[in-house]
This record gives structure tokens, C-alpha cells and sequence, in this order.
């Protein structure tokens, strides 16, 4: 039975690490088959990356959740698309890519129906979203779905005469829904013919009216439904934006992949981390280093990376403040997911399948309780 273990961030890892007191991170703990990894440090005032992961006998759930305009978004999501994922998944008979989308779809309804109830109250819910990935691996079956640019990338065995870091190959599995990306900017385009400024660049930056990079998300109210441009109190309160039609969409872009033995590891992770590390560095430091705090390993690896492109020391960096941290970097998610496919590892130790029997982990859930974010 899925369980939803809602505390805040602080009180799922037992406070900050030890390097700095926005990072926590959790070194190893036992999937279905293998081990994972998670980390996060903050940027933001209110931490707007949320994430989650369950784990079955059978089954292995990923989720993290992008948030922008605020936390609403993305902690909403948190107590929501499981829950969906579940319900349906039992309706259905079995995992699916149409019970997937039905569990995107429901909780965007979900959301779109809390916002609708609460914004004349609280009218800047309208301009909050989230990015959403979601991995699940059922009876061998990997699958990856997205809304927006947090990113899944798997680390595989190279095969004979491919280009590799050492042995092993970056393959990116979800799609990116930004409209830096020359392609995406063309989808955009190419369904509002009819407006010149439907994409444009400010400061350097693509983004769709000037306001947003990813085109697909749950939530951003206001960018899908056009009835709040004629409404004095949204237009007072959050900005004009007039719409002929919804410039945004919920459907995410879904991967299905049967996992083969030369499948190592998978690594989900926020924007945060993408926007310092490739896909190739991030495999390598994953292939090269110890499982334990591997996840904190890759945030640590992008945080250096700021220090190095702002010409400062890490050291100094780790003194700076949540919010204040934000014109440095984005909040980093780091789950990293090992596929040890007939083996099973529990806390770095090898057991037998048969040894799973009665082990039934919750939900980890980076996100402050229902009752403090009042959804």
C-alpha cells in the first residue's frame, strides 16, 4: 500500500548535512532492484523543488517536481500524482502510458480546481507551476514522463566502437519542454501561426509572452486559461497578459524502455543541476565514484561549478543565504537510481529477491506538511 509521509524537509534527513546548512541529501537506501541516492540544496526563499520516492517488492516510483512563482505547485503535485498513479494503476490492471497521462491530467484538474477555489483570496496562485518527472519501473519496464526541463539520464555500458566516457554512455530518455531548445521554440510556433510574439527573447533569454521557458507544466493557470486577462482583480494583483488561447499544455512526453543488463544507472534531477553539469559529466561522476552519497556528490559538483563561473570559492558560496543564493543558482534535486537488475542491495549489503518479501518502504517526501502550505 502506498504511503505518504508528509513532514517537513528538515525532518526527513534529521537537519542539514554537515558542508551547509541548505544542503540535506540521503547516502543509500534500498530499491527493488538496487540502491538510490537523493540530494537537495536550496536557492530559493521557499524551497520550490519538491521530490518523492517509492519503493515496492515489485515497483520503483521517482518523482520531482520543478517549481516556479512559488512552492504551491510543485508540493501540490507531491501530495497528489501518486495517490492518481495508484488509483489508476488499480483501475487499469497494471501500469500503462495511459495511466500515466491520466495521472498527469487528474492532478492538473486537481490543481486547476484548488486555484479556481482560492484565487480571488489569494490571486498570484494563478502564476504558479511546476515542472513535473516522473520515473516508474514496473516488471523490468522503465518508464519516463515529463512536464517542462528537469531531466532523466541513464547511464549505460558502451557498446563496441561507441564514443564513451571510459566505458560508459550518457543517454538522455526525457524530453526537454524549453523554449531555448530551437525545436521546442518551433512546436510553439508552429501552433500559434498567428502570433508574431508568441516566443520572445528578453536579456538573452527565450521565453513564451516574455514570461516563461518551459511550455509544458502542471499549474500557470493563467497562461491556459484566458478568461483571467479580463479580470480587473488578475490583472491588478498578477500582470495583463492577453491570450487568443492557451499558450501552455499538462501532456507530458513519455518514454517506454525494457531495461537490458547493460543498463547501470539513472540519474533525475531538477534544471538546477542541468544548467552547470552535462549529461556526460554527470554520468561520469556517477560511473566513477562510490555509491554512498553519490547524490550529494553530484550537487556538490554542480555548486563548484557556480563558484567557478561567478570567479569565487565554494567555501564562500556555502555562506550564502537562501533566497540571496537564488542569483547563483536555482534549487538542485538529485535522485540517483542504480539497476542492479537480478540483484537486490539493501543499505550496500547484497540479499536475494526472496529477501524482499516483507519490505515495504514509504515515500520520502521533500516537502513541508499539507496543513503548513495550507492545499
Amino acid at each position: 500500500m502506498l504511503q505518504l509521509c508528509l513532514r517537513p524537509l528538515e525532518m526527513c534527513f534529521g537537519g542539514g548535512g554537515n558542508e551547509e546548512n541548505l544542503l540535506w541529501d540521503t547516502d543509500l537506501k534500498p530499491h527493488a532492484s538496487g540502491n538510490y541516492s537523493i540530494a537537495v540544496v536550496q536557492a530559493n526563499s521557499s524551497l520550490e523543488d519538491q521530490a518523492q520516492v517509492f519503493t515496492s517488492p515489485s515497483a520503483t516510483f521517482v518523482g520531482i517536481y520543478d517549481g516556479h512563482g512559488g512552492p504551491q505547485a510543485s508540493r501540490f503535485i507531491t501530495n497528489h500524482l501518486f495517490p492518481f498513479l495508484r488509483q489508476f494503476t488499480t483501475a487499469e490492471g497494471g501500469l500503462s502510458e495511459e495511466v500515466i497521462k491520466k495521472a498527469f491530467e487528474a492532478t492538473e484538474e486537481e490543481f486547476c480546481r484548488f486555484v479556481k477555489q482560492s484565487w480571488i483570496a489569494r490571486p498570484q496562485i494563478v502564476s504558479v507551476g511546476s515542472c513535473c518527472l516522473l520515473g516508474a519501473i514496473s516488471k523490468d519496464v522503465l518508464y519516463v514522463a515529463n512536464l517542462g526541463d528537469s531531466r532523466a539520464v541513464l547511464g549505460r555500458k558502451a557498446l563496441e566502437g561507441e564514443v564513451n566516457c571510459g566505458g560508459v554512455v550518457a543517454e538522455r530518455l526525457s524530453t526537454d519542454h524549453n523554449v531555448g531548445v530551437e525545436e521546442v521554440r518551433k512546436e510553439v510556433e508552429a501552433l500559434h501561426p498567428d502570433d508574431a510574439h508568441i516566443v520572445v527573447c528578453t536579456r538573452g533569454v527565450w521565453r513564451i509572452k516574455g514570461i516563461i521557458q518551459v511550455s509544458r507544466s502542471i499549474g500557470d493557470v493563467y497562461l491556459k486559461k484566458p478568461k483571467f486577462d479580463t479580470n480587473p482583480l488578475f490583472q491588478q494583483s498578477v500582470c495583463p497578459v492577453y491570450l487568443k488561447r492557451p499558450v501552455m499544455t499538462a501532456e507530458p512526453s513519455i518514454l517506454t524502455r525494457k531495461l537490458k543488463e547493460d543498463d547501470l544507472f539513472l540519474i533525475f534531477a531538477s534544471d538546477g543541476l542541468w544548467e552547470h553539469l552535462t549529461d556526460e559529466a554527470a554520468v561520469e561522476i556517477v560511473f566513477r565514484n562510490p555509491r554512498i552519497g553519490i547524490a550529494k556528490r553530484l550537487v556538490r559538483a554542480a555548486l563548484e561549478e557556480v563558484a567557478r563561473k561567478r570567479e569565487m570559492r565554494y567555501e564562500d558560496l556555502r555562506k550564502v543565504e537562501k533566497g540571496l543564493r537564488r542569483h547563483f543558482h536555482d534549487d538542485i534535486t538529485v535522485i540517483v537510481l542504480y539497476l542492479d537488475h537480478s540483484k537486490e542491495f539493501v543499505n550496500g549489503r547484497l540479499r536475494h529477491r526472496g529477501d524482499y518479501d516483507c519490505i515495504n518502504t514509504p515515500i520520502d517526501i521533500f516537502s513541508q506538511s499539507a496543513a503548513e502550505v495550507d492545499l
